[in-house]
């Protein structure tokens, strides 16, 4: 499989998104800077509008006809509002796109785009505020990665 492909499909997975790709793409299949970035940034962001876009009607699906379905989302959602609404409020949209920016574990295009969900914010308003965090995120990892790869 081509090394643009791998880069791709792990940027686009929930697990690593580009986090994983980019040093992958940089360190392993030494692909040029701005291919591992835009490789990665596309892969991750790619995942977002099927997540945006079919989450609600599947949630809905499966609570309507699955008794567990239904009382899951309902703690679910239930909780994490509890949790973070009061940050959510104070931050708003600032708070979707940090939470996408900060490369660590559980942030990221995923996690944003189920944030999103949970809270209510429409995917046309979404998906930009999660690319803007993807875009973030990417600088953020490339440059780590390069400083990295240089002392090493």
């Amino acid at each position: 499989m081509l090394p643009e492909i791998k880069t791709l499909l792990i940027a686009a997975s929930p697990f690593l998104e580009l986090r994983g790709s980019i040093p992958l793409a940089l360190g392993v299949y030494h692909l040029p800077v701005l291919s591992a970035f835009w490789i990665s940034v596309i892969g991750n962001i790619i995942p977002v509008i099927f997540i945006l876009w079919l989450l609600e009607g599947v949630s809905r699906f499966l609570s309507q006809h699955f008794y567990f379905f239904n009382r899951f989302f309902s703690w679910l959602f239930e909780r994490t509002r509890i949790n973070h609404q009061r940050k959510f409020k104070k931050w708003k949209e600032f708070a979707l796109v940090v939470l996408v920016a900060i490369p660590l574990p559980f942030t990221g295009a995923w996690t944003g785009s189920l944030a999103a969900f949970v809270f209510g914010i429409h995917w046309k308003k979404a998906f930009p505020l999660i690319a803007l965090g993807v875009l973030i995120a990417g600088l953020v990892v490339t440059l780590t990665t390069l400083v990295i790869i240089k002392a090493i």
